[in-house]
């Protein structure tokens, strides 16, 4: 019988299902959008029954596209947008209020507030900067303003869980409530250092730790799926956050090796080994992976508008029809013409952490073009990537020599050139850009023994293109002048 592996892709603006055979190969994909709720401004808003609806669907969908039957799954993989928060009732599985993304910005003033007194002394016990983009203060809003809500957590009837945990939750009807380290450690509430819930953090944000999931490794047998479901019982048995999954599949497993991820927004990790490099940069560490009980960490840097840039484009300026098509309109001038785009449409990520500030156009002149607008979209992509570079550079006390990169975006020749020159450093887009999946597809197969060892799945990572530094330094270096003028106009701007 033929046998092999499902990875469940849950992002922030689809639900995917990828199934890989043997080799690491694709063998059926299935995706389905759902509804992005901006309820106020810098408010977003999933709803967790049709982040699960879709989940379910595709995962029959893709094995039918295949022709396969669940019996030849051997196991499933969860990997997920990371940080977005559900609460829901631990008897009828019903969601108490819409999942809060990542991107949701209501709690900012109570991260400004935090960060006056408590700004170290968080970062030491998580790695994390304090901001709303992470779970901790989204809960707290949660249990502050829905009604009945504290009384059923501090009862022990509620449960937390990012969106891995959802799933897991909602696959085993009920069974598993648990979640893997990578997820954990983007709570705000887990220390990275004690591997546990940080009982003195749960205190500052007033949650009960009885709603919190057991954490247990990236690659393990959790349960099984319901019947339900399927027509019959598959193992679950891996778990990363998108951004770790992609840099599981990406194969970088060594101390120093980087890989950016261009999905709705850019992220940029490196592989600390089994240390934890403290940023005195703004940047976060974070845990990679927890495998055959060993931890592995990593620096990470956060753009929070990669593609969603150039998905306003096309839905908001309306200068494109298709993603894709930004890349023969950029093409069709030099440069810029002095044009440059600060994408910070929701607030600013690593290293500037600036939650007022907002989306800027400058250098528009009556010579300006579409072209050079999608221009220089792209490169205020490029340009946020290489903020976060030089940083982690001296995070690290070591050099860039080369970035592994993923995700849809990447398929861009035009993107990852204009990345090359601004980083001055090699870009590597492997064979198989699905590497997100391909994460969690290896954890839940070095689970169950499907692949035999991490040697093996090194074998599978093949080059596609390898993109080269050729624009002039100094170009590069004037540039990034009047790159760096117009992120420091755009901060603060709601402040």
């Amino acid at each position: 019988m033929n046998r092999f592996i499902m990875a469940l892709d849950q992002g922030t603006t689809s639900s995917r299902t990828l199934i890989f055979d043997t080799q690491g190969r694709v063998v059926s994909m299935a995706q389905k959008p759902f509804t992005q709720f901006f309820p106020q401004p810098g408010w977003v808003e999933h709803s967790p029954k049709e982040i699960w609806a879709t989940q379910i669907a595709t995962l029959t969908e893709a094995l039918a596209k295949a022709n396969l039957d669940a019996k030849n799954i051997v196991a499933i993989g969860i990997t997920n947008q990371r940080e977005t928060t559900i609460l829901w009732d631990r008897f009828t599985g019903e969601p108490i209020y819409n999942a809060i993304v990542w991107q949701d910005h209501r709690t900012a003033d109570l991260c400004e507030t935090l960060k006056q007194t408590k700004k170290q002394w968080i970062q030491e016990k998580t790695g994390l900067v304090v901001d709303a983009y992470f779970s901790a203060t989204k809960i707290a809003w949660i249990l502050e303003h829905v009604k009945g809500a504290r009384q059923k957590a501090q009862q022990g009837d509620l449960c937390f869980g990012t969106i891995d945990s959802w799933l897991l939750f909602n696959l085993t009807k009920g069974k598993v409530h648990a979640t893997d380290p990578s997820n954990a450690s983007r709570t705000m509430l887990f220390n990275i250092h004690t591997l546990e819930w940080d009982q003195e953090l749960l205190t500052l944000f007033d949650i009960p730790k009885a709603i919190l999931p057991q954490v247990r490794s990236s690659s393990e047998v959790y349960g099984h799926t319901a019947t339900r479901w399927v027509e019959c019982e598959i193992p679950i048995a891996g778990i990363a956050g998108d951004q770790q999954a992609a840099l599981f599949g990406q194969m970088c497993t060594e101390a120093g090796m980087v890989k950016n991820t261009y999905g709705t927004g850019c992220f940029l990790l490196m592989h600390t080994g089994d240390k934890i490099v403290s940023s005195q940069n703004n940047l976060l560490s974070t845990i990679a992976w927890q495998l055959e009980g060993k931890v592995s960490y990593a620096l990470e840097g956060g753009v929070f508008v990669g593609g969603a840039a150039i998905q306003w484009l096309r839905d908001g300026a309306r200068m494109i029809r298709t993603a894709a098509d930004i890349n023969n309109l950029a093409a069709m001038v030099e440069d810029n013409g002095g044009v440059y785009i600060v994408p910070a449409f929701t607030g600013l990520g690593a290293p500037y952490w600036d939650q007022y500030a907002r989306g800027s156009i400058f250098g528009i002149s009556r010579a300006t073009t579409d072209a050079h607008i999608a221009r220089a979209i792209l490169e205020g992509i490029a340009f946020q990537v290489r903020d976060i570079i030089s940083q982690m550079e001296k995070d690290a006390q070591q050099s860039c020599a080369q970035m592994r990169v993923d995700g849809g975006a990447s398929a861009s020749d035009l993107l990852m050139q204009i990345q090359a020159d601004i980083c001055n450093t090699d870009i590597i887009r492997p064979q198989n850009i699905e590497t997100t999946a391909m994460g969690a597809g290896y954890l839940a197969g070095l689970a169950v023994g499907f692949y035999p060892n991490l040697d093996t799945i090194k074998s599978f990572w093949e080059i596609n293109k390898t993109f080269s530094p050729k624009l002039d330094k100094r170009k590069v270096q004037e540039m990034l002048h009047f790159w760096n003028k117009a992120i420091l106009a755009s901060q603060n701007w709601l402040a």
